[in-house]
Parts: C-alpha cells; sequence; structure tokens
C-alpha cells in the first residue's frame, strides 16, 4: 500500500538541510517502512514543499503520529519542518501533522501527533497515552523554572537568548534586525557627535530638538510642539502609554495638602472642588508605589526619585488638566504644593517630575512586569505541562519575548530599585489570581474550572495581555517619550522644594544628560517601531489547527477583527491626535519584542 507523503520545509534562513530525512507512518493497524525521503535533485530546501511515496505491507489504519529522523550527511546540518501531510489511498481526506519546531543534531527522532486538537480524555489508545506523557517530560528537562527573586514571577532557566532552546529563539532575520536596528538608532544619533559627550547636560530645551533627525513620528513632532500645554499634560493619561494610573477622585488624599482655595482658580468661576468632586469631574494619579524606590547610580552619580501626586480636573471647556501636584508621599508643613498660577518653570518641572515617575511606572510596572513576565510564566507552563495536541497549547504565544528582564539601561529605578518596585506591583496584581488558576490548570492538565465560561474568561485574559495591553503600552513609546522633556527616563537632581529657586538651569541639570536623551531615543524608537517581522492579530503562521470547524471560526475571527479596525479608522478620522494602536493591523499575534 502506497501513501503520498507531503514534507513542508520553514521558510525561514537556515531552515533547510542536507542531512538525511526518514520517515515511518504510524496507525492503529501498525507501522510503514522506515523510509529515506529523497528525490532527485535537491531536498527540503528552504521553503520547499515536498511530495513522496511511503510503502506499506498492509493499511495501517487511521494514522496516530509520523515519526521523522534526521541523520548527518557530510556535516551536521540543522532543518525545520513546517509539517507533514499524508494522504491515504482511496480517501478523499488527508491527515496534517503539524511539527514547526527544529530538529537538531545528528540521529534525532520527531514524533508528530495527527493535528486534532484532543485533551486527555480524549485520548484512548496506549500509543497516544505513552507519546503524550514522553513529550512533556521531555519538554519538562529542556524547559526548566528559575527563581531569580523572590516575590515576582518565576521566569525560564536561561540568562540569554542562546541558552533557549532552538525551537524558541528569535529567526536569523529577527535576531539580525533586532541587533542592527538598535545599532542603526544609536548610530544615527552619534553620528550628530552627540551620544559621546557623556555626563554633558544640554544648554536649553531647544536643544533637545537636534536627537530629531531621522528617528521621529508624526506624534513625536505633536508632542514635541505641545509638551509645555496643561491639556495635553491631561491628554496622556488617557491616550498615551500608560492609561491605567487615573482613578476618579471622591475624596482628597489625607497625604495630598491641597485645598479648595490652592485650586479655584483653575475652576470655572460658578463651581468649587468639592462640587467637583462630587460631581466625579476630579481625578487623581497617586505614583505611591513609587515611595521610597532607591535609585539608580548611573556612571557613578545617584539619580532621583519622586513619588508624585497628581490632582486633574476636567474642565467644561479645556478638557482633562493638571490644578495640583505634590511630589511627596509623606509631606511637612513645607512641603511645597505646586499649581498652574506658580512661577512657570516650577510648575513646568512639576509636570515633568509627573512624567518621570510615569516612564518609570510604564515602562518597568505596565509593560515588563504586566505583559512581558506575566505571560512568560504563561508560555513556560503551557510548554512544560500541555502537549501539542491539546486544544489550549495551540492558541499559545510565543516564548520569544521573554529575555530582557534585566536590561534597564537609563531608567532612576534600574537594580535593586527595579527589583522592589515589581515585588510591589505584583503583590497587588488584580487578575493574579487568574494566573494561579491557570498553572492549577496547566499543571494536571485537566479542567478543574467549573464552567466553558469560567476558561473562557481566564484565556481571554491571557490573550488580551499578550496582544492588545502589550500593543497599547509598547507601540506608543517612542511617540510619547521621544522629546525627552515630556517622558524623562531619569532625573540626576532631587524634586524641588522652593517654588522660587526653580532656574532653566536647574532644570537642564535635572533632565537626562545628552548621552541618556540619546539612548532613551534609540531605545524607545528600537522597541515601538512597527517590527518587519509583525504577524498581525489573527494571522497564524504556524497553523496548529486543522480541522474544518476550527479554521471556520477563525475566518469569522479575522473578518470581525477587519470590521472592528474600519471602525476604529472611522473614529479617528479627522482627529488631529490618532489613536491607531489597537487597530488589529497593527497589533502583534503575541509578545515578539
Amino acid at each position: 500500500m502506497e501513501y503520498k507523503v507531503t514534507v513542508a520545509t520553514g521558510t525561514s534562513e537556515y531552515s533547510g538541510t542536507n542531512n538525511y530525512i526518514y520517515v515511518t507512518l504510524v496507525g492503529e493497524r501498525g507501522e510503514s517502512e522506515r523510509t529515506v525521503l529523497d528525490n532527485p535533485g535537491l531536498d527540503f530546501c528552504r521553503g520547499a514543499v515536498d511530495d513522496y511515496t511511503v510503502k506499506s505491507a498492509a493499511d495501517l489504519g487511521p494514522l496516530i503520529l509520523v515519526r521523522l529522523e534526521k541523520q548527518k550527511y557530510w556535516v551536521e546540518d540543522n532543518w525545520f519542518c513546517r509539517y507533514v501531510k499524508v494522504s491515504v489511498p482511496g480517501e478523499r481526506c488527508s491527515y496534517t501533522f503539524p511539527c514547526y519546531r527544529w530538529l537538531v543534531g545528528d540521529k534525532v527522532v520527531v514524533e508528530l501527533r495527527e493535528g486534532t486538537a484532543k485533551k486527555i480524555s480524549d485520548d484512548t489508545l496506549p500509543l497516544e497515552i505513552s507519546h503524550r506523557t514522553a513529550e512533556l517530560l521531555e519538554r519538562q528537562k529542556i524547559y526548566r523554572w528559575l527563581a531569580w527573586a523572590s516575590g515576582i514571577p518565576k521566569c525560564i532557566d536561561a540568562k540569554s537568548e542562546a541558552d533557549l532552546p532552538q525551537d524558541v529563539r528569535f529567526d536569523n532575520e529577527k535576531r539580525s534586525d533586532f541587533v542592527g536596528s538598535l545599532h542603526y538608532a544609536l548610530l544615527e544619533l552619534s553620528l550628530k557627535k552627540l551620544a559621546i559627550k557623556f555626563g554633558k547636560s544640554w544648554n536649553d530645551l531647544d536643544d533637545f530638538k537636534r536627537i530629531f533627525w531621522k528617528l521621529r513620528s508624526p506624534i513625536a513632532e505633536y508632542t514635541m510642539k505641545h509638551w509645555k500645554e496643561d491639556c495635553f499634560f491631561g491628554y496622556q493619561f488617557l491616550n498615551g502609554s500608560n492609561p491605567r494610573m487615573i482613578t476618579r477622585c471622591k475624596e482628597l488624599p489625607s497625604n495630598f495638602l491641597v485645598t479648595g482655595d490652592m485650586v479655584q482658580s483653575s475652576l470655572i468661576p460658578t463651581t468649587t472642588l468639592k462640587e467637583e468632586l462630587k460631581k466625579g469631574n476630579i481625578f487623581l494619579v497617586d505614583h505611591a508605589i513609587m515611595d521610597g524606590i532607591p535609585a539608580n547610580v548611573i556612571r557613578d552619580q545617584v539619580q532621583h526619585i519622586a513619588a508624585p501626586l497628581c490632582l486633574l480636573y476636567e474642565h467644561p471647556e479645556k478638557g482633562l488638566i493638571p490644578i495640583a501636584i505634590q511630589l511627596e508621599q509623606k509631606p511637612d508643613k513645607d512641603t511645597p504644593v505646586f499649581l498652574p498660577s506658580d512661577p512657570p518653570l516650577a510648575w513646568l518641572l512639576a509636570k515633568m517630575w509627573v512624567r518621570h515617575s510615569e516612564f518609570q511606572v510604564f515602562q518597568l510596572l505596565s509593560h515588563l512586569l504586566r505583559t512581558h513576565l506575566v505571560v512568560e510564566v504563561i508560555c513556560v507552563a503551557t510548554l512544560r505541562q500541555l502537549p501539542a495536541v491539546h486544544p489550549i497549547y495551540k492558541v499559545r504565544g510565543s516564548l520569544q519575548e521573554v529575555l530582557f528582564r534585566k536590561d534597564t539601561f537609563v531608567v532612576s529605578t534600574g537594580g535593586d530599585g527595579l527589583l522592589i518596585l515589581a515585588q510591589r506591583e505584583y503583590e497587588v496584581l488584580t487578575y493574579r489570581f487568574l494566573y494561579s488558576v491557570l498553572l492549577i490548570l496547566m499543571t494536571v492538565d485537566v479542567l478543574w474550572l467549573k464552567t466553558k465560561e469560567e476558561l473562557i474568561t481566564l484565556l481571554s485574559v491571557v490573550i488580551f495581555t499578550s496582544t492588545a495591553q502589550h500593543a497599547a503600552t509598547n507601540n506608543g513609546q517612542f511617540d510619547w517619550c521621544a522629546w525627552v522633556p515630556n517622558t524623562p527616563c531619569t532625573m540626576r537632581h532631587p524634586p524641588p522644594t522652593d517654588k522660587d529657586a526653580v532656574t532653566m538651569d536647574l532644570i537642564m541639570d535635572t533632565l537626562p544628560d545628552i548621552s541618556q536623551s540619546c539612548v532613551q531615543m534609540a531605545i524607545t524608537w528600537h522597541l515601538g517601531r512597527a517590527q518587519p517581522d509583525a504577524i498581525p492579530m489573527g494571522q497564524y503562521v504556524e497553523q496548529y489547527f486543522t480541522e474544518p470547524a476550527a479554521l471556520k471560526v477563525i475566518d469569522k475571527f479575522r473578518k470581525e477583527l477587519k470590521e472592528l479596525e474600519e471602525h476604529i479608522i472611522a473614529q479617528n478620522e479627522g482627529l488631529e491626535l490618532q489613536y491607531l494602536y489597537l487597530c488589529p493591523s497593527r497589533m502583534e499575534n503575541s509578545i515578539t519584542i
């Protein structure tokens, strides 16, 4: 009996191989001959889809798995296999065996299950059960947990990308682009002879325009022109990279020394602060989590941190505007409350300190902790506990995004400060319990959830975190941070305590120096830019789902995403500042940067 076997090789660089490839078909009634796959000419070239014939002395019955083997020819040559398809004589249907993995080493053997999604309760044959067990045992040897610090999520045991298994590393093209784009950004800035001036301050605010050369965006340029405006300052709390900090304020915190008389001039004449609090028009941004965090040391110079409180008012004409800022959580009688009526430079510096705290919280908590580190837990748990045929495994994200947890470049809260800040945030992570439940689920591979709806909610949170939430925090960071005075990554002098003592010289000595500014601009461009190999939400390069019903659902999902994108674009039409970060076409399928 002859079976037609189709083998697809990966499309990325170095996916092909000149090694020997053998295949064996395994069915309920037996195994085929072990067959070397060899056609005239070259086999298994990059992107190739090759057909072969595999013989069997008898009908194998329903196929369970395909066994692939790779043996060295002259030199060892790794191979990336996308999938294997098998057509059965006399039948219209074919079997698809998703692979999407590297065969690394000589005499390596990989067994692929047929692509139909199955839970453990669906496996009834001894071969299915033993394969599931062996697959997970092997994965648990490869993907090991590491607790690199207490009080934060565990991570994979790897110090660098090179320590990761081949299957979860960046493709060669991705790696080259990732490294090359950062070098390009830094080179663009160093060509202006800026980055080499280590420790030197800018002379005035206009000097920051000198690094607006080729690295720019329309929103970044708008920010450069409007960053001093109170209405733009307020706008960023809702539409910037960190929209989760602002809350409606019904009662002023006891440690906020602001009074109604202080802010009356910022309100419309016919109202009071007390009335606006009752109406729900007063909002608070409280960076209490920053209080007492150890500051970073950059080139032997201690940086500085504040934990500000910022009161905002929804003005009927001006929109959301700041009306009071306090830069300490534990004030005394001499602690100033900065107001719009203060000397302009004092008010401007106070707003810079708020935006500086926003940078720390946004980059280290909203971005790194709440997306990258949390999703890493999900990725590792999935790989360790769910076999490739499990339906949840088939919707998993990528592990390639996880390994920059300790790279803090030039932020004020590097080193111990980063860890303490992350530990504080992890204690209050509001949906942490969902991830705990998911880990229990993945540990035993049975559904401990009471209803299907609970599972849907759980997985929706995971998918949302690795797609929409990451896109909202990551994709706009260059827009809002490229103009360094708007969102400074670090501050080199302590917060001001005397409003009348604030001068332009003090501001320039407080803001990031030339080299720090260049690094901030280069890295936010590098991380926030559209990735050349980005896979938009709803598109699946690795086609693990093979069932017609599942493919129909995916097609419906793509149509809904297209309609959603059209709606978002229509809503933004005519706006000077458009919010397009959550357009499905601009949102990656998972975290890959």
